[in-house]
């Protein structure tokens, strides 16, 4: 059976899910979860839950999906020690020293890389395969192709998202909500800066193109391509933060979608949803990718408003209109939608219904237009037969065979037989002979067959007995409950393997004077770069974490991603990029044992934070860490495969003006990639210029141009330059915006 995994925001959607067809559940904790903000689960509570499931034959996986800091890492691995011995069946995680601890210490649990790692290239997931991986979860904007590559060039198994809300960024690499708010997407605290209003205007002429919901991507519903997606391992729903009765509806809908069974289509538009797209999985594009007139659920369409008297409305039905439904009518701004609990209706005749099918007459205080497109958000009787799916025990039971055993003379006894397993039971009663009534056959099949609040049901039941003996009917239920408890006990048994963990031996380095790198985007920046004396520029050798173009070459390379790491591997000159979320000690360790040259930090980590990896890096060790850190230029808040001016019919305008997006506070510069991709960039630089001098230990600072022109990158360089070697300077920053990003402080 193709694996469904379906998510358990809390214990409703938890039994929700399983009572509706998942083969698989994941779920976050406390805290490392990139759904903070989910109820979640504790270690402490989480047991009696594994056994629930994994006595329904479910599968229960635990995201420690999260960035995780140098004073976390030992609670982390105490964490995963104790999910390893309650019996969890693999954990999701985005940090590589996450990773690494579970490949080497366990073999009864697995690591499945989450879609925040952003593996999405067959590069990618060799090294994964090689480092112990045996899933991956892949970056949500991987193509159905590439995705078969990566199964039939590994064999390893692929996991991708089927259903649910999509991030317009590239996965793992939002720094959006982290820079404008302090609420990291790394660590599970996303605020949703996409669905926000923005407005597209074109810098150089100052004209507003387009103020909407400009970033909010549809929802995704691949139900209409599972069958061209079939070698998929596991079909991921999405949805941590969505009640129960939202996590049944959609685990049964997909069950009934990839066991081949009919379903009602409609189903999914009275879910909540943004509207649906099939996904850059399977080849949608920025045309049709977002929904840029509602941020929120957008329902499906009931009607329109053919007329308004006062407080009251007139609506056409092309659909059923029930009370207790909440409804959304169209206002003359997408940005303030009438919403409606219809609490009381009336048909044409002016008389309360129930129920209304072509024509309804509501109360609404405000004005609408003639015309008006009415949307059905909430339908009560669809919400309430959801929830009705999602409870404790709606589940199919699995089935089990008995040997039932009652001759006279011998002691009474039971076989159970389910899948492989065997198992017998035996009583201390010795089989008498009935005097009056013996105990029939339908009287040890009825009492074995009561198996209702247990996990199963009677396949088939054999009985090998003496048609005149006596059996009190009390010592058949003991049988039974006492093969049952036997079973249980087998079925949830935690074995923990262990394996003696292997030593992460990284390249051997020395702390020296810091020396500038400087990344550019343009030849002008480029020939600035190199007519001021920069050894280390990044340029046409800056391979990016996702669209990644491998080319031979011996020179210095900036990688973005595990792929470039992997594929680069033989170049003794390869520098990661600030793009691999880098915040610990042992995840610099590893990518230094790959072979990486020089580890460039995550713009998430703190001063504070850099000393203490620094320092415990050189305990751990014995030597010093390569780093890099970004110490200027504008931050690269949302990498995207998304491009806004393809999605307002306006491709090719890159080529001729620069375009900014502005929100209620500010403005952010939007870099269009060779590739088509975008880049929205942070409204003003980072610079750390006054604080370069007190960063102990890292050996290469690195200025990143975007917007610059060339005399402002060439004396950015120089002031750098001048500061770095203690000389004055009469000019400096002081003309310019900028930022020191969370060099003081670490987001949440």
């Amino acid at each position: 059976m193709k694996e469904l995994l379906s998510p358990a925001g809390n214990i409703d959607s938890f039994y929700a899910a399983i009572a509706n067809g998942a083969n698989a559940v994941y779920l976050g904790l406390d805290k490392f979860s990139a759904r903070a903000y989910a109820e979640n689960f504790t270690v402490d509570n989480l047991s009696e839950h594994i056994n629930y499931a994994h006595l329904r034959n479910v599968k229960v996986f635990v995201t420690i999906n999260t960035i995780v800091y140098e004073d976390e890492l030992e609670e982390v691995y105490k964490t995963i020690d104790k999910l390893a011995a309650i019996g969890v069946d693999a954990i999701i995680v985005q940090d590589l020293a996450i990773f690494n601890y579970i490949v080497s210490h366990y073999d009864s649990i697995k690591a499945h890389t989450s879609t925040q790692m952003g593996i999405d290239d067959v590069e990618g997931a060799k090294l994964i395969k090689e480092l112990g991986g045996t899933r991956i979860v892949l970056a949500r904007e991987t193509p159905l192709d590439t995705i078969k590559k990566i199964k039939e060039e590994t064999g390893m198994e692929v996991e991708a998202f089927i259903h649910g809300a999509l991030c317009v960024a590239y996965s793992g690499n939002c720094l959006m909500s982290s820079m404008i708010g302090d609420r990291s997407g790394n660590r599970g605290r996303c605020a949703g800066c996409c669905r926000k209003p923005y407005t597209l205007v074109n810098q150089d002429t100052k004209e507003v193109i387009n103020k909407s919901y400009l970033l909010s991507m549809k929802d995704l519903n691949t139900s209409d391509y599972i069958k061209n997606m079939d070698f998929i391992d596991s079909f991921k729903i999405e949805g941590r933060m969505k009640d129960a009765g939202y996590v049944a509806r959609v685990t049964s809908l997909y069950r009934n979608v990839i066991d081949g069974n009919r379903i009602n289509s409609s189903d999914f538009d009275k879910t909540f949803n943004r509207t649906y797209t099939k996904g850059f999985i399977n080849g949608d594009n920025s045309l049709n990718i977002t929904n840029i007139n509602k941020p929120n659920n957008n329902g499906y369409l009931i009607g329109e408003v053919t007329n308004q008297k006062g407080n009251k409305v007139w609506i056409k039905l092309d659909k059923p209109l029930n009370r207790g439904d909440q409804i959304v009518i169209e206002s003359q701004s997408i940005f303030k939608e009438i919403s409606i609990c219809v609490t009381r209706m009336f048909d044409a005749k002016f008389q309360l219904v129930e129920t209304n099918r072509k024509n309804a007459v509501i109360y609404c205080d405000q004005w609408v237009k003639l015309g008006a497109k009415v949307y059905k958000v909430r339908e009560k009787a669809f919400e309430d037969e959801s929830l009705s799916m999602a409870k404790k025990g709606n589940y199919k039971p699995l089935p089990v065979d008995f040997v039932f055993h009652g001759f006279i003379g011998n002691k009474l006894s039971l076989d159970l037989t389910h899948s492989e397993m065997k198992l017998s039971v035996t009583l201390d009663h010795v089989v008498e002979q009935a005097s009056t009534s013996p105990t029939t056959r339908e009287n040890i099949i009825n009492q074995l067959s009561k198996l209702n609040d247990t996990p199963y049901f009677a396949n088939n039941i054999e009985i090998e007995a003496d048609d005149d003996a006596f059996i009190p009917l009390k010592l058949i239920n003991e049988l039974r409950r006492q093969a049952i408890e036997k079973l249980n006990e087998k079925r949830t048994n935690v074995e923990v393997i262990k394996k003696t963990p292997t030593t992460i031996v990284p390249k051997k380095y020395k702390s020296h004077d810091p020396e500038l790198a400087v990344q550019v985007m343009n030849e002008e920046q480029y020939e600035t770069a190199i007519e001021s004396g920069i050894k280390h520029i990044y340029f046409d050798n800056f391979v990016p974490r996702n669209n990644a173009t491998y080319t031979k070459t011996n020179k210095e390379i900036l990688v973005g991603g595990l792929g470039g790491v992997n594929n680069y591997k033989g170049n003794s000159h390869i520098v990661s990029d600030y793009s691999l979320n880098v915040v610990n000690r042992e995840s610099v360790a590893i990518l230094s044992s790959l072979g990486v040259d020089r580890i460039t930090l995550s713009q998430e980590i703190s001063k504070e934070r850099i000393a203490d990896l620094i320092a415990k890096y050189n305990e751990s060790y014995d030597t010093h860490p390569n780093l890099e850190l970004i110490v200027y230029g504008r931050i690269k808040l949302m990498p995207s495969k998304y491009c806004v001016l393809k999605r307002l019919g306006k491709c090719g305008e890159c080529k001729k003006h620069n375009f900014v997006l502005k929100d209620d506070y500010t403005t952010y510069p939007i870099v269009f990639n060779k590739d088509c991709t975008t880049t929205i960039l942070g409204d003003k630089p980072l610079n750390l210029i006054d604080d370069i001098n007190d960063i102990s230990g890292v050996n290469v600072f690195r200025l990143s141009f975007t917007t610059e022109s060339k005399e402002e990158t060439k004396e950015i360089i120089e002031l750098f330059k001048n500061k770095l070697s203690n000389k004055d300077d009469e000019k400096s920053f002081d003309r310019f915006n900028y930022t020191k990003g969370h060099f003081y402080n670490n987001p949440l």
